[in-house]
């Protein structure tokens, strides 16, 4: 008799957990979808607003493009921050950023080659290193990036997007897109509004999925902020970056990226930290991850100096594809 009652509770347990392990990847699942199509709304009108103001094409994708792929990155981790999940908030980031480069720029690198703009490694590409620098410097002090701190990050921003607009806004004048991104005042409105609630629900239902998943197995939110979230995040980047690509509109595709690079540190943890403290708990995200976001931030500038200046490659993609599939395997 005993031996009936303790196999109808395993099973009863076993069907229970079942059960919660289906919902919780149906939440993670239900929240990147969202995120996917709140990203791509919020793109589209990002970018026919720019067209409207007539806004260049580097300045398209080192500012409008990139806030609006960075908004996933930016409602997840204020999300969790305010929950309490501050090492989802900073393995988000971080794992994006190497997502970004490694994942993104990687397979956007194996379908075409990249001219590189002179701006990028006199301009770009130090402000992207002294972001992540900052990050690290923030968090090696006290492991915790504190209101003063956020707001240096966001004033930074701020600052860097007013050099843009001032430098930037007569060159490369090109316009991207121009006929699939001519949208009325009422259509920017709606994929907007639609863009925003999106990113809003899919933050929490991922938050929500991720966290009790990583409850389940006891894997830290650091492991799922790093991976799973970060890659989720990082969609709309690489939805711009090949969509970009396809249309032959290149020099969106990696200013897309470094700005969104610098967004994730400058905008998403600098508000992220002005609204509520960011504390570091897993040491792993200060003694591991960082640096593999550093290394891959630091040898992207002789790439683009070597063999052939000025030109990223299929063989570069490789490499930073390669370095992103190492990080992923050394992190779980």
């Amino acid at each position: 008799m005993g031996f009936i009652k303790e196999s109808i509770y395993i099973i009863v347990q076993s069907c229970i957990f079942a059960k919660t392990f289906l919902m919780n990847f149906l939440w993670i699942g239900l929240g990147l979808v969202l995120l996917i199509f709140g990203g791509d709304w919020l793109l589209k009108s990002a970018v026919a607003l720019s067209l409207k103001l007539k806004i260049s094409k580097v300045v398209i994708g080192m500012t409008v493009v990139s806030f609006a792929t960075s908004a996933p990155e930016l409602i997840v981790s204020i999300n969790a921050a305010l929950t309490g999940a501050s090492d989802l908030t900073l393995g988000n980031v971080i794992g994006s950023n190497i997502a970004n480069l490694g994942l993104v720029l990687g397979v956007t690198l194996l379908l075409c080659t990249l001219h590189v703009h002179k701006d990028f490694y006199k301009v770009n590409w130090p402000v992207m290193l002294i972001a992540s620098v900052l990050l690290y410097v923030f968090l090696e002090n006290d492991r915790v990036i504190d209101q003063p701190e956020g707001l240096l990050l966001f004033t930074l921003l701020i600052s860097f997007i007013v050099y843009l607009l001032k430098t930037q806004k007569n060159k490369h004048s090109e316009i991207v897109l121009e006929d699939e991104n001519q949208l009325s005042n009422s259509k920017i409105f709606v994929f907007f509004s639609l863009g925003c609630f999106g990113l809003w629900l899919g933050s929490e239902l991922l938050i929500k999925g991720a966290t009790a998943l990583a409850l389940e197995f006891g894997v830290t939110e650091r492991v799922i902020g790093v991976t799973l979230v970060s890659i989720g995040t990082s969609v709309p980047e690489l939805a711009a970056s090949i969509i970009a690509v396809l249309k032959k509109e290149k020099a969106i595709s990696l200013g897309n990226l470094i700005g969104s690079n610098i967004f994730n540190i400058l905008a998403v943890i600098g508000i992220t930290a002005m609204i509520t403290p960011i504390s570091l708990s897993d040491q792993k995200l200060l003694t591991s991850d960082i640096f593999w976001m550093l290394a891959i931030v630091i040898v992207l500038l002789p790439m683009v100096l070597i063999p052939k200046k000025n030109i990223l490659n299929w063989m570069h993609g490789a490499v930073l594809l390669l370095s992103y599939i190492l990080f992923v395997v050394f992190t779980l």
